[in-house]
Parts: C-alpha cells; structure tokens; sequence
C-alpha cells in the first residue's frame, strides 16, 4: 500500500523505478536529475524508434540501452550509482539512440564533424566506440570499488580498462556473427565505410575512452561514492 505524502501516480512511478513503497518506514524518493536523465532518455528512444533508416539496425543498436535501463531502474534502491555515472549512461545511451535512428554512417552530427575536421569518412562511429569504453570504465570502477574487490588503485585502473577492452572485444564478435549471420544486410549495422581496419579502430577509441574516463574522472567519481549512502 501507497502511504501520504505519496499519491498514487507518484507510488506507481517509485514502484517501477525499484522503489519499496512498504515495510520501510520512509522509502528514498528519486533526485530530480535521475527523472530528467530518464525523460531524456526515454524522449530520445521514443524519437529515434519512430521512423528509423534501418528497422533492424535499430533494434541492434538500442539493445545494450533497452537491457541498461530496466536493470538501473530495479537496482536504484539497492544499489544506486553516482550521479555522475547516471548522466554518462544516460548520454552513451543517447548516442546509441541516435545512431540507431539514422544508422552510424549517416548521422548529420558525423557529416558535420566530417567537414570541420576534413575527414574522409562520418566518425559518429567513433564517437560510439570511445563511449563504449569511457562508460563502462566508470561503471566497472565503481562496482569494483564498492565492493571492495579490489584495494590497489593502479590495479582498479587496469582491471577497468582490461573490463573495456573485453566489451569491445564481446562486440565485434556480436558485428561479426551478424555479418555471418545476414550477409549485405548487416552493411547498416556494421558501418564499416570501406575502412578495412574498421575493428582495430573501433576497439582502440575504447580503449583510449576507458583510459580517459579513469585518467580524468577518478577523483570525481570517488568523490561522488563517498556522498552515497552506506
């Protein structure tokens, strides 16, 4: 049951979001940041699933977001994250969205980085695959570091970009079975644009983006875990 001063769209709106609304005498209501990150988030999905190039490439490329979003709305309460991580999986989330919509290789933000920087392919891509490994590089920090699975800094710090490059390795075998698997009609979802060493480059931005994320955003993040509730 839904006790004051919550009403009953408001408890609904805890429930799916993980939230324990009995038993507990005052359950913790979301921040105001998480409900926008999830509005954006579900406006960007709802805006990219309407009309995309490639129906198939779509669901594809939002997958990793669609399986995302359910497991940090059931974990919320048990186990919340950082704000600063919930607005990165928010973005990376956005980025797979948009590149879902159009297909990688044709997202008008890529052309125009294309021109400033006079390139001779679309690097929206790229941008992905650096986000494939500057998002998950945080998360895995915090799950090891909270959990105490490990104590030397320098070794969280390989052990996370180690996690990355594992992912980027996971998901070029997940391009490559669908290659095997659809023929030509992975082309969309490949996004390879001629680049014959498309998979070494993808899964170097990882690896630069998980070295990034640790380099530049450790000291943040820890800050952000001490703030959290124990």
């Amino acid at each position: 049951m839904c006790r004051a001063p919550w009403d009953e769209n408001e408890c609904f709106l805890l429930l799916i979001c993980g939230f324990q609304t009995s038993g507990d005498p005052v359950a913790p209501a979301p921040k105001p940041l998480h409900w926008l990150l999830l509005a954006a988030c579900l406006a960007v999905l709802i805006w990219s699933g309407i009309a995309p190039y490639d129906r198939a490439t779509w669901w594809m490329e939002v997958a990793p977001a669609l399986i995302a979003l359910p497991v940090l709305m059931l974990t919320y309460r048990r186990f919340p994250l950082t704000d600063l991580l919930y607005t990165l999986i928010a973005l990376h989330a956005i980025v797979l969205m948009v590149g879902g919509a159009y297909t990688y290789a044709r997202v008008p933000f890529g052309f125009d980085l294309q021109g400033w920087l006079h390139l001779q392919r679309n690097p929206y891509d790229r941008i992905g695959h650096f986000m494939q490994g500057f998002v998950p590089a945080l998360v895995a920090r915090e799950i090891l570091l909270r959990g105490s699975h490990v104590t030397g800094r320098r070794m969280l710090g390989f052990l996370c970009v180690c996690v990355v490059m594992a992912i980027s390795a996971w998901y070029e075998l997940i391009e490559w079975g669908a290659a095997v698997a659809l023929g030509q009609g992975a082309d969309e979802f490949l996004g390879t644009q001629g680049d014959s060493w498309d998979t070494q480059s993808d899964m170097l931005m990882a690896l630069i983006g998980g070295t990034a994320a640790i380099l530049l955003l450790a000291r943040w993040q820890d800050r952000q875990i001490a703030k959290l509730p124990h």
